[in-house]
């Protein structure tokens, strides 16, 4: 039985997202008192503080998603040297209004893929900006700066022979953290 769920969070929307895929790769790592809630954010509607007093069903949900998570896990793409807006996007509606921050003092995961080199190094690094302002504990050892390429994943999506080992690592250290803040 499930004792610890993730809200996973995909800074993708992309219907063959290689970071939809990485999470799908990882989620099979984790022992079985995990769970996993993939949180929606493709339909929230862009951040305006004018709503933040009549925050739409979308928001809501995404806050009641968030609030019922023991932990967090961020899978984000790297746009331009940076996160992906629509990731942006969703952290700042769970953020606010100011004093009702639904991601504060919940264990976080940062990992992320992409075809270049560096994987996604920088958009992680913003983002860990982002997650230590709204006191959100993020794990910081091991970094997982994944390049898209052959053999990442197998056909039924698991990890590729060639990455599964260090996925594996990162997840223990994970699973560690989670269970370090939560008790």
């Amino acid at each position: 039985m499930a004792r610890y769920n993730i809200a996973v969070v995909v800074g993708s929307l992309r219907k063959d997202s290689f970071n939809k895929k990485l999470g799908k790769a990882l989620e099979k790592l984790f022992p079985a008192e995990f769970s996993f809630t993939h949180v929606r954010i493709d339909d929230l509607p862009l951040y305006n503080q004018d709503d933040d007093g009549n925050p739409s069903e979308q928001v809501k949900r995404l806050k009641g998603e968030i609030a019922a998570a023991q932990g967090l896990l961020f899978i984000t793409p790297e746009y331009n040297r940076s996160l992906p807006g629509v990731l942006k996007n969703a952290i700042d509606h769970a953020s606010r209004p100011y004093g009702q921050n639904a991601w504060a003092g919940k264990p976080a995961g940062v990992i992320g893929i992409s075809v270049g080199a560096i994987g996604t190094a920088l958009a992680q690094q913003h983002l860990r900006n982002i997650l230590a302002y709204l006191d959100v504990p993020a794990l910081g050892q091991p970094e997982a700066f994944i390049q898209a390429k052959e053999g990442v994943f197998n056909p039924d999506g698991s990890a590729g022979d060639g990455i599964k080992k260090f996925l594996q690592g990162w997840v223990d250290q994970y699973v560690n953290w989670v269970k370090t803040h939560v008790g």
